[in-house]
């Protein structure tokens, strides 16, 4: 009969492998590890085979604040900053066309249909949908 397999002594992926070197990465940004250190510790990350391979290599980092993505909107990846260029353009674009409608709609005497809900509208759904289907938000802790 299989014995189970202890939780530290299960392989991992390189998914594993990019969170870890992601960690490492944050840690010698604030100063926590310095350059030849981060190397040394990636080179490690790479050639880990198990949890416990992974973990040495952050064991004495201090822990993550759990609250460390509180506040923002968007995640710190590919998907968060296309969605943080996409939001800006959209509300340039909309403040534009929002001034612009207050210029005519004071320079007219008669009433003015909010056609400036026309352009800042349909992107603003577009948008919302993306974010609720996960692309560009922060992951939760």
């Amino acid at each position: 009969m299989n014995e189970p397999v202890k939780p530290d002594a299960m392989r991992v992926s390189d998914i594993d492998r990019q969170s870890v070197q992601d960690r490492l990465r944050r840690a010698q940004e604030i100063g926590e590890i310095d350059l030849n250190e981060f190397d040394e510790r990636v080179a490690q990350v790479w050639a880990a085979r198990t949890r416990a391979d992974l973990v040495r290599t952050t064991a004495d980092l201090p822990k993550l604040k759990r609250d460390r993505n509180h506040g923002l909107v968007f995640a710190d990846s590919g998907g968060g900053m296309t969605m943080r260029v996409l939001t800006t353009i959209w509300a340039c674009l909309s403040a534009v066309t929002l001034v612009a409608w207050g210029i005519v709609a004071l320079s007219t005497d008669g009433d003015l249909d909010p056609w400036f809900l026309w352009v800042a509208g349909p992107p603003a759904a577009v948008l919302l949908v993306l974010y609720v289907a996960g692309i560009g938000r922060p992951p939760r802790l």
